[in-house]
């Protein structure tokens, strides 16, 4: 007897059940596999959902302070010895031109903003091939045509 015939207490097995059970091992690794990843981003979704609360909280705090600091930042200048109105204007005028840099930055990010080059030659090329590739002609059965033919 050859190894293949033999099972694990010596009991034969044929070729059908040896495929049978390696694909059935194989199915419950990939079956095994699937609820490991389902569950990694169960954690990853978990994770990143507390992180976008955290910042979310850190944004409108952030955005809270902003008055609060502009009225230090006016007031302060004003101890310097200007004016009240010349010291909001001042910081009126460095949120404004914070604001145009920052705008300046973002249209010199959007104008290298390109479509994806690579992927749309990949698929016109795939596509090209696609559209060479000619059916494979399948005989056609008495039943298949009457059933063709009772339907039109």
């Amino acid at each position: 007897m050859s190894a293949l015939d033999q099972g694990v207490e010596g009991a034969e097995r044929t070729l059908g059940q040896l495929v049978a059970s390696a694909t059935a091992e194989m199915s419950a690794l990939v079956h095994d596999e699937i609820a490991l990843a389902k569950a990694e981003l169960r954690q990853d979704v978990k994770r990143a959902g507390i992180g976008g609360a955290a910042i979310s909280i850190a944004g409108v705090f952030a955005l809270f302070s902003l008055p609060v600091l502009s009225f230090a930042a006016a007031y302060g200048i004003h101890n310097l010895g200007l004016g009240l109105a010349w010291s909001f204007l001042i910081v009126g005028g460095a949120f404004l031109l914070l604001a145009g840099v920052a705008s300046l930055l973002a249209v010199a990010k959007f104008k290298k903003v390109k479509p994806p080059e690579r992927s749309i030659a990949s698929m016109k090329q795939t596509a090209a091939v696609v559209g060479t590739v000619k059916p494979h002609p399948r005989p056609v059965s008495d039943k298949a045509v009457g059933v063709a033919r009772s339907s039109s």
